[in-house]
């Protein structure tokens, strides 16, 4: 059986190393990219394609994140889970784009990890 792959998108190193630790555990391919930036630019060159993106929106406006960026990732084809904080719920253009998922902190890794199961098993929507 073929191992699904995530790729991890968040400025903050420790939460992006435990998420990726807890989904490598769980039996999934992970990956870790702090800008979406970066991943676009993996995406771009690299024949791989992961079956779940889980984008921290956090901190990426300031790592140079724009609307079109987000545009293309959400048109890319595959799941993408958004977690945000209360800033990001707030913001109408952020919250209303066309998750997979959108999820609110407060929450645990492996709350994220649960919901990144549920979508790569089918029954996310």
């Amino acid at each position: 059986m073929e191992q699904s792959s995530v790729w991890i998108v968040n400025s903050d190193h420790w939460p992006r190393a435990y998420l990726r630790a807890e989904l490598i555990e769980r039996g999934y391919d992970a990956e870790g990219f702090v800008t979406l930036t970066e991943l676009l630019v993996r995406l771009a060159l690299a024949p791989a394609r992961p079956a779940l993106v889980v984008l921290d929106l956090q901190g990426q406006r300031s790592q140079g994140s724009n609307d079109r960026q987000l545009t293309r990732l959400l048109g890319a084809g595959f799941p993408v889970l958004a977690i945000g904080g209360a800033a990001e719920w707030e913001d109408e253009g952020l919250r209303t784009r066309p998750w997979t998922r959108f999820l609110r902190r407060p929450l645990t890794i492996g709350e994220v990890a649960d919901e990144a199961a549920r979508l790569l098993a089918g029954s996310g929507r």
